[in-house]
């Protein structure tokens, strides 16, 4: 099995609904996203999958949360923008564009700070 990962980041606002403390009013993060996917079958080249592509998937993902405050998007109309939402977000939006790809999605991690990381590894 190998594992490839990347790394990306975003800026964006938000204010974490149902949430009693700061947090809770508007404010923004640098966004740092992790990226991991794996298989088991290596290309012509001897690369599970290129590294530009799987740039380029999320890249695609992170169009749409970039400079944005993250309560007025539509996937966030009705749950809070946690990182934990954010990460699931990015995963199950990624997921469909990685389907042509001989990879599977392991895993988001969404880190709004230096030590502070939300993960979603897909449906259990």
């Amino acid at each position: 099995m190998y594992q490839v990962k990347i790394l990306t980041h975003f800026a964006a606002a938000h204010g974490l609904r149902n949430f009693q403390g700061k947090c809770e009013a508007l404010h923004g993060h640098n966004w740092k996203v992790e990226v991991t996917v794996s298989g088991t079958e290596l290309d012509k080249a001897g690369m599970l999958i290129d590294f530009a592509a799987l740039k380029k998937y999320t890249g695609q993902v992170m169009e749409e949360l970039d400079h944005t405050h993250l309560n007025e998007l539509v996937p966030f109309a009705e749950i809070s923008p946690s990182s934990e939402n954010i990460a699931r977000f990015i995963y199950d939006n990624l997921e469909g564009m990685l389907a042509q790809e001989k990879v599977k999605l392991v895993r988001v991690d969404c880190w709004e700070s230096d030590n502070s990381r939300a993960s979603y590894l897909g449906p259990a």
